[in-house]
């Protein structure tokens, strides 16, 4: 027997259920919120610009606090500035007052999120934040709340209604700080000047992390290249690209060094005399080829833009001479 009743259903009768439409419900919930992030955006001003200074002037960390749905943002954005150029980290309001006030250090910034702008169980850290006469910034939706009129800046947002059904639950007003902490985020990232190979340092992990993994990642040491000499014959190199697997064989000197590649297309286009040919009447003698050490991400740009499926990878310290072989499927298998 079930210890708990079954909730109530949400028809109230089968004619109902029958004319409901999900989609018409999830097509109003995401205007609604697409409009509370429209009013958002013509509602910022200088205060934005203020609190961002904040943020670029703090020479400890950003501590980020909010409970509730309010506090799952407040983590999110956290992270996101963490990862942009900004440390930051979230206390938890109950934990601090449990002792997590300690995180909190002279050289730091407070950032709170809190609709109502009176959310008690954020008091502690909020008097603890004025007591080391931190900068506090805010972000609720009424202006002269216990919580703003303590703060350093001030990030309002619009008085736009909630897209639950009763108008309730927080929809809207955590779309609508999720943006604005995305935009602090970035804005910060800005003026910090941080780049692209800055963030994807701070991300070794996922796919990102992958993609900024060097191409040496990519080659088998126990995998033999497929390389062969300018007089080769042309029924040897096939036999070499196939055994290969990779459906290109390198062209090289009496130094090792590389002077062209074969490809399946250039085989097929001299497949009339393909068996009297040698590598020399074949080969492309000016292959696309990258450094080692260049990140993956970078090599399968270059292989997208060139429109080539496979490239040579060339030591670092004589360009001439290949030391592995990538293919852009080989790139698809991280993250």
């Amino acid at each position: 027997m079930n210890a708990f009743p079954e909730g109530p259903s949400i028809f109230a009768s089968e004619n109902e259920q029958a004319g409901y439409s999900g989609i018409a419900t999830a097509r109003s919930v995401i205007q609604q919120e697409m409009e509370g992030l429209r009013q958002l955006l013509h509602a910022l001003d200088d205060s934005f610009e203020e609190a961002v200074r904040i943020l670029i002037a703090t020479r400890g960390r950003v501590i980020i606090s909010g409970i509730g749905k309010s506090g799952h943002i407040a983590r999110k954005v956290a992270a996101t500035l963490s990862a942009t150029g900004t440390p930051s980290f979230f206390v938890h309001p109950a934990e601090a007052s449990h002792g997590d006030l300690g995180m909190l250090k002279a050289s730091d910034s407070l950032l709170v999120f809190s609709n109502s702008g009176k959310t008690r169980e954020l008091t502690p850290i909020f008097a603890h934040a004025a007591a080391l006469s931190i900068p506090i910034i805010t972000v609720a939706s009424q202006a002269d709340t216990p919580l703003t009129r303590g703060s350093t800046v001030n990030l309002l947002l619009p008085p736009v209604a909630e897209a639950c059904l009763v108008k309730i639950a927080p929809t809207t007003s955590t779309t609508m700080m999720l943006a604005l902490g995305d935009a602090l985020a970035v804005a910060a990232m800005e003026l910090r000047g941080v780049s692209r190979t800055d963030v994807m340092q701070w991300h070794p992990g996922g796919d990102i992390g992958w993609r900024m993994l060097p191409v040496d990642h990519l080659i088998r040491a126990d995998f033999p290249l497929p390389l062969v000499r300018e007089d080769t014959r042309m029924r040897d190199v096939v036999l070499e690209m196939t055994s290969a697997g990779k459906g290109v064989a390198g062209v090289v000197n009496d130094a090792g060094h590389l002077v062209g590649i074969i490809t399946d297309g250039d085989v097929r286009r001299s497949f009339d005399h393909v068996m009297i040919a040698t590598a020399r009447d074949v080969m492309n003698r000016d292959p696309i080829t990258i450094p080692s050490g260049t990140s993956i991400e970078d090599a399968l740009g270059l292989l997208n833009a060139a429109k080539i499926t496979v490239m040579f990878v060339m030591d670092g310290s004589d360009p001439r001479k290949p030391v592995g072989l990538i293919h852009i499927h080989d790139m698809a298998t991280g993250g």
